[in-house]
């Protein structure tokens, strides 16, 4: 059989990787118990079940309850979580497997269900017209209140103590979740981000909150063993629109980036069609392999060919696959033998119970999707 690049080995700062099939983070809704903590009947199987990959990162895991915005998801700011989190990583780690979390906050993509009837925080006043997953249904969002320096300090202050009691949970790492329209995209872009201080206005100002968390983070966790995942073509969802210093500003976040030493970038192409979007980059590796030093990870769209293929042209060093992995918790087996791939129930992907979740057979099945 001939090579896959995908099933060679990767040496990720300091963890050895036995492949470069990543389990990209994905929100499944279903820490349902009071703390928003994992358990060991669910979220432990669940990952353990993929501990063939080379590297797990989670479903976003809130930094504070200040950063919540969808139903049931898991936190990662009080001792319930650190010990509900444990429960995963030994799982995972008895199994053989690497496992990082990724840290999240919502920002303005919220709603006051969430709370208490307060408006949620973002760097500016301004609504992003989109959609927050509450247990009363989908809900329009608000305009949130603008983030005050305290409130600014109070935030870099939760991504430390996320990165501390990531380290206690027993974590490989960290993901910053700087992606999809959530906080630090918030800060990124124009759109979003109208403050008149030292965070807005000039790209250099609407970079500064990320760095300024890393330089918090760094010191609870060495700087190669966080990643940082963003989506520089977002554009119509989430709130995020694209416009002439959209790109630009990626190019400077990320060619400062090659200073921190990260255990890696994880970017993902445009989720959905950009062509005729101005301003807009459609190729999102090509464009970042040359600017980027260190390990790039790839997302969106990818199945077993185009993963191989994106890593023979040298445009990234790692894929990550997430709809595959939920139906094939097997799937580098599966790339291994060339074995189909199981369909994936798209109406389970938010639901609270074990179907769909730890009922996908780990073996190769008749049924199969176009792979993504």
């Amino acid at each position: 059989m001939k090579e896959q690049s995908l099933l060679t080995p990767y040496t990720l700062g300091e963890i050895e990787l036995p492949n470069r099939v990543i389990m990209a983070p994905m929100t499944r809704s279903r820490a349902t118990n009071a703390e928003k903590s994992p358990t060991a009947d669910m979220h432990a199987i669940y990952y353990k079940q993929r501990a063939s990959a080379g590297l797990i990162i989670t479903e976003g895991s809130q930094v504070s309850p200040r950063g919540v915005g969808y139903i049931h998801t898991p936190g990662i700011h009080s001792e319930a979580q650190v010990n509900g989190w444990k429960k995963v990583t030994e799982a995972v780690h008895e199994a053989g497997g690497r496992i990082f979390i990724q840290l999240w906050h919502v920002g303005r993509m919220s709603h006051p269900y969430f709370h208490d009837g307060d408006k949620p925080i973002g760097p500016s006043a301004i609504n992003p017209n989109a959609e927050s997953f509450t247990p009363e249904g989908m809900k329009d969002t608000v305009t949130p209140k603008e983030m005050t320096q305290k409130e600014i300090d109070e935030t870099i202050a939760e991504f430390a103590r996320g990165a501390r009691n990531a380290v206690k949970a027993g974590f490989d790492g960290v993901e910053i979740h700087a992606s999809n329209g959530y906080l630090f995209h918030q800060f990124f872009n124009r759109t979003s981000n109208q403050r008149t201080d030292k965070y807005g206005g000039s790209i250099e100002n609407r970079g500064r909150f990320l760095f300024e968390v890393l330089d918090a983070m760094k010191k609870e966790i060495p700087t190669n063993r966080i990643g940082i995942r963003m989506n520089p073509s977002l554009h119509g969802i989430f709130g995020m629109t694209l416009d002439d210093e959209t790109i630009p500003t990626f190019d400077y976040i990320i060619e400062k980036l090659n200073t921190y030493d990260l255990a890696y970038l994880h970017l993902s192409e445009p989720f959905n069609d950009v062509n005729d979007v101005p301003h807009a980059e459609t190729e999102i590796a090509k464009r970042y392999r040359p600017i980027y030093k260190g390990t790039l990870m790839i997302n969106s769209g990818f199945d077993q060919e185009k993963g191989n293929a994106v890593i023979n042209r040298g445009d990234a060093d790692l894929v990550a696959f997430g709809k595959l992995f939920i139906s094939n918790p097997d799937l580098v087996e599966r790339f291994k033998t060339d074995a189909p791939i199981s369909a994936w129930d798209k109406d389970t992907f938010y639901t609270q119970g074990k179907e769909g979740y730890l009922d996908y057979e780990p073996k190769a099945s008749e049924a199969s999707v176009p792979q993504a």
